[in-house]
């Protein structure tokens, strides 16, 4: 992997790792378009620019790491028992879906759904509106919506999200939970290939490792306040309809 190609991940991955479009699924396309194996190396390069994307939540949310906020960790951690667990238990059959074609279709599934549920959402029948008042039920029935995107496509954010919005949070709490969410899920998965690949991790390596993660942190910084900003305005009919189109678009070149 060279500079260039460093580059294009770190920023593919800070853009779409906390939207509702599939970090995992832009990732394999991309790989592909730049033609980039997947080595050994290039696995652990990925990791660590999942590792940018936790320190960006850290940045974000800094004044949620202390005592006072003890409960909403705990649901956090609730939240990620589903996941976790059918992560470990299939992770060599998740392997197996990760092509292109399947990730193309994920994306149409995931953007109808999105489109679904915003046409029958109403904001103001919300009852949640901040993370800390999200009850342990709810945090839990979030975690089950979270674990169909182990399916590559579907988007950890976006199944979050979804499952979010279904148990009575607002657009914005939607997707801070999810955020914070993202800090276990990450780092379970980040650490779980390290112990695969540290020994992938050489001095001739560091160049391009480094590039990635500073794009990577930086961007992934920046989206999260735009996504929540945005959020103050918008629906998220914009990534359904992102999502069905550029499905379409790789399902069609998957064909041809």
């Amino acid at each position: 992997m060279d500079i260039f190609q460093a580059i294009i991940l770190g920023l593919i991955e800070g853009i779409t790792e906390f939207l509702p479009i599939s970090s995992t699924g832009h990732l394999i396309v991309v790989s592909e378009w730049l033609s980039i194996e997947q080595t050994e190396t290039n696995k652990a390069f990925e990791v660590i620019i999942q590792f940018s994307a936790i320190l960006a939540v850290i940045m974000n949310y800094k004044d949620k790491f202390s005592l006072n906020h003890f409960q909403l960790w705990t649901k956090v951690a609730l939240a990620f028992i589903p996941i976790g667990a059918v992560g470990l238990l299939f992770h060599h059959q998740i392997k197996e879906f990760f092509t292109v074609a399947i990730v193309g279709t994920m994306f149409i599934v995931g953007g109808i759904v999105f489109l679904i549920v915003e046409y029958f959402y109403k904001e103001s029948s919300a009852h949640v509106d901040d993370v800390e008042s999200i009850t342990y039920k709810q945090a839990l029935w979030i975690g089950l919506a979270q674990v169909f995107a182990l399916v590559p496509g579907t988007s950890r954010a976006g199944a979050s999200i979804i499952g979010a919005l279904l148990v009575g949070l607002n657009r914005k709490a939607s997707a801070e939970f999810s955020f914070l969410l993202a800090l276990p899920v990450l780092a379970a998965a980040a650490g779980f290939d390290i112990l695969k690949h540290y020994q992938d991790f050489s001095e001739s390596n560091l160049l391009t490792l480094g590039i990635g993660f500073v794009t990577s942190f930086i961007v992934a910084y920046i989206t999260i306040k735009l996504f929540l900003r945005f959020l103050q305005k918008f629906t998220f009919i914009g990534f359904g309809i992102y999502r069905i189109l550029f499905g379409a678009v790789l399902l069609y070149l998957t064909m041809n």
